[in-house]
């Protein structure tokens, strides 16, 4: 799910976890995490929202959370951030901080 100032406060307030990949498409750690953050988003459909932000096209909600390094995953809970990962991670890494909200 592609992430924007338009829909970001729905999707936060929405009830659900939230996890959200900030990356770019010239990012190579980028694109090696996203295969990894789709599949989540399929696993955990219904238990919790998976989306990405391009920071190139969503700098407001990039400036907003202060992020300075891609990729990084802000894990949301109730609307506010409880978690964040700076850096490229395995799988299990981001599944296990994702399980922490459900």
């Amino acid at each position: 799910m592609e992430i924007t100032k338009d829909n970001f406060s729905e999707i936060v307030n929405g009830g659900k976890p939230v996890m959200i990949d900030f990356w770019a498409t010239w990012c190579g750690p980028c694109r090696r995490v996203a295969p990894v953050i789709e599949q989540l988003a399929q696993e955990y459909e219904g238990q919790a929202i998976v989306g990405k932000v391009d920071v190139e096209e969503q700098d407001e909600l990039a400036a907003q959370f202060g992020i300075r390094n891609i990729p990084t995953v802000l894990f949301l809970k109730n609307g506010e951030v409880v978690d964040k990962v700076v850096g490229a991670m395995a799988k299990p890494a981001y599944e296990e901080k994702l399980k922490a909200l459900l």
